[in-house]
C-alpha cells in the first residue's frame, strides 16, 4: 500500500474556529481534571485502604496510569488533529461501531456523568456557606430503590430524588452551557481565568499545608513506623461487596484496584482537550504538548495535596469524633478533607476560604468538561450518528448548540440519579475499558497505517501503552467482581448502543443514497483549519 493511501485523510473543514492556543489547550486538561476529587476521594480512600503509605499508593497509581496514557494519546492526537477525538480515533483504527460505542457512552455514562458528579460536588461545598444545601436535605424524595441480592451481588439500595445540593448542581449545568452557546472564545476565557484560579488554590493548599499545616499527633499517627502500617504484601482488607453485600477479605492489588474509582476519577478528563482538537491552533504541537504539561502538572500536586493531609490530619478517625482531628482522614465531615485540613490550620476562616476555592474549581472543571463533551456529538452527528439537529452550528456562534443543549438536559437527569460516590462507580470501569481500547488502537494503526504522518510517536511504545493496558484490565476486573451496582449496568449501556447504531448507522446510508447527508465514509468529524 502506497503511503498516500495510509496517511490519515485531511479532515473536513466546517464553521468550528480555531480559537484554543497552548495555554488554552493545557488550561482545558488541568480545569477537566482538577474539579472535586481532590478535596474529597481521599477519605474513602483512606477507609478502604486504612494506611497512609497505601492513601499515598493508590495516587501513585493513578499518577502513573494518566501520565502514560496521555503519552499515549499524543500520537493520536497529533495524527488525527480533528474535532471529536477519542470517537475518531476509535472510528479510524476499529471501526465506526467502536467508535459510536464510545460517543454513545460518552454521553450516557461518561461525560455527563461525569459533570452530574462534580455539579453534585459543588453542592456539598455549597453547604459549606448555606447548611441547607445538602444530598440529605431532599425538595423531592421520588423513591428509595431496595436492595436486590443477585448472587454475591447486591444492586440498588440507592435514594433517587432532587435534593438542595442537586438542585445547585442542575443550576450550574445550565448555566454553563448558556454560557459555552457563545462561542469557543468566551468558553476558553471562562476556562483560562477558573483553571487559573483553582490551581493557585491547589497549589496554596500544598505550599500552607507543608510549611504551616504539620500537626505533631498527625505526623506521630501518620509517619514513621506508622507509615508502612497495614501496607504489607500479605496483609488483607476487609472490602464489601456491592452495597450492603457481604464482607471479603482481599490483598494490597485488589484493595489498590477498587480504590481507583476514586482517585482515577479525580485525574479522569485529561483526554478532553482531543474532542476539542478541531478548534486547537497548531493542534499537531499542542495537542500532545498539552496532555503532558497538564498531566504532570495536576498529578504532582495531587501527590504533595495528599502529603498535605496527612501532615495536618490522622488517617485514621472516629466517625463520632468530636472534633476534626477526632474524625481525621477516614471520617471527615462530608468527606470534605481538605476543608477540614484547612480548618486545623485556620480554624473557621481557613474552612471557609478553602470551600470557596473548591467551588471555584469544580465550576470551571464542569465549564472543560462542557465545552469539550459537546463537540464529540457534533462529529458523531455529521457521520450520522447522532441526532441530526447536533451537527449543525450557531451561524453567528460557529457552536453545536444542540449538541450543548442535548448534554445539558441529560446530564440534568443523572443529578437525581444517586450520589457522588455512586456516580464514580457507575462511570470508571466503562470509561476504562474505552481507554484500554484507545491506546490498543496505537498497535492497531502502527500495523494498519505504518507510512501515515505521526508528527509525534508514542513513548515507551510498545512496552508502555502495553503496561497501561494491563494495570486498566486488572482494575476493570476488580471492579466488576466487587463494585457490581454500577460497573455491570454501565457495561449493559454500552451493549445497548448495538442495535442504536444498527439504526442510526442504516439511517445513515439511507440519506446518503438519496442525497441528504453526505455518505459516512467521507465524513470526518468536521475538523476546523488549524492555524
Amino acid at each position: 500500500m502506497s503511503s498516500r493511501t495510509e496517511t490519515t485523510a485531511p479532515p473536513a473543514k466546517s464553521n468550528l474556529v480555531a480559537g484554543l492556543g497552548l495555554f488554552s489547550a493545557t488550561a482545558i486538561v488541568v480545569g477537566s481534571m482538577i474539579g472535586s476529587g481532590i478535596f474529597i476521594v481521599p477519605a474513602e480512600i483512606g477507609r478502604d485502604v486504612g494506611s497512609p503509605a497505601l492513601l499515598i499508593g493508590a495516587w501513585l497509581v493513578t499518577a502513573i496510569m494518566t501520565i502514560i496514557g496521555a503519552l499515549s494519546y499524543g500520537e493520536l492526537a497529533a495524527m488525527m488533529p480533528g474535532a471529536g477525538g477519542q470517537y475518531i480515533y476509535l472510528r479510524e483504527a476499529l471501526g465506526r461501531i467502536w467508535g459510536f460505542l464510545f460517543g454513545w457512552t460518552l454521553f450516557l455514562v461518561i461525560q455527563t456523568g461525569t459533570i452530574a458528579a462534580v455539579a453534585v460536588a459543588f453542592g456539598k461545598f455549597l453547604g459549606v456557606f448555606f447548611p441547607s444545601v445538602s444530598s440529605t436535605h431532599w425538595i423531592w424524595h421520588i423513591a428509595h430503590v431496595p436492595a436486590w441480592h443477585v448472587g454475591p451481588m447486591v444492586l440498588g439500595n440507592m435514594d433517587i430524588g432532587l435534593s438542595t445540593a442537586n438542585l445547585a448542581g442542575i443550576a450550574v449545568i445550565l448555566l454553563l452551557a448558556v454560557i459555552n452557546l457563545f462561542g469557543i472564545r468566551l468558553g476558553a476565557l471562562v476556562q483560562n481565568v477558573f483553571t487559573t484560579a483553582k490551581t493557585a488554590a491547589l497549589l496554596g493548599l500544598v505550599v500552607i499545608g507543608l510549611f504551616l499545616g504539620s500537626n505533631a499527633a498527625a505526623i506521630r499517627a501518620n509517619f514513621h513506623a506508622n507509615f508502612w502500617s497495614g501496607a504489607g504484601w500479605h496483609t488483607m482488607h476487609p472490602l464489601q461487596i456491592g452495597v450492603g453485600g457481604p464482607i471479603a477479605m482481599v490483598g494490597i492489588l485488589t484493595i489498590l484496584a477498587v480504590v481507583q474509582t476514586g482517585s482515577l476519577f479525580s485525574a479522569d478528563a485529561w483526554n478532553n482537550v482531543t474532542y476539542t482538537a478541531g478548534e486547537v491552533r497548531n493542534p499537531k504541537r499542542n495537542l500532545p504538548l498539552s496532555l503532558t504539561l497538564g498531566t504532570v502538572l495536576v498529578l504532582g500536586l495531587y501527590i504533595l495535596a495528599n502529603f498535605v493531609y496527612l501532615l495536618a490530619l490522622p488517617l485514621h478517625g472516629d466517625p463520632h469524633g468530636a472534633g476534626i482531628a477526632a474524625r481525621g482522614i477516614q471520617y471527615a465531615s462530608d468527606d470534605r478533607v481538605a476543608t477540614a485540613a484547612l480548618q486545623q490550620i485556620f480554624s473557621r476562616t481557613g474552612a471557609y476560604l478553602m470551600a470557596g476555592a473548591i467551588l471555584v474549581s469544580t465550576f470551571g472543571c464542569a465549564n472543560g468538561l462542557t465545552l469539550a463533551g459537546a463537540r464529540v456529538y457534533y462529529a458523531m452527528s455529521r457521520d450520522g450518528l447522532f441526532f441530526k439537529v447536533a451537527g449543525k452550528l450557531h451561524p453567528r456562534w460557529h457552536t453545536p448548540v444542540a449538541a450543548l443543549v442535548v448534554q445539558a438536559l441529560w446530564t440534568c437527569l443523572l443529578c437525581i440519579s444517586g450520589s457522588y460516590s455512586q456516580l464514580l462507580d457507575y462511570i470508571i470501569c466503562t470509561e476504562l475499558i474505552f481507554y484500554i481500547l484507545t491506546i490498543f488502537s496505537i498497535f492497531v494503526l502502527r500495523v494498519k497505517r505504518p507510512n501515515a504522518e505521526r508528527p509525534y510517536r508514542a513513548i515507551g511504545y510498545p512496552v508502555l501503552p502495553a503496561v497501561y493496558i494491563l494495570m486498566a484490565a486488572w482494575i476493570c476486573v476488580v471492579l466488576l467482581r466487587y463494585k457490581p451496582q454500577y460497573t455491570w449496568p454501565g457495561l449493559v449501556i454500552v451493549l445497548l448502543g448495538i442495535p442504536v447504531f444498527a439504526v442510526w448507522s442504516r439511517k445513515a446510508v439511507s440519506e446518503s443514497a438519496t442525497g441528504l447527508a453526505p455518505a459516512p465514509a467521507e465524513l470526518s468529524g468536521g475538523s476546523a483549519e488549524n492555524g
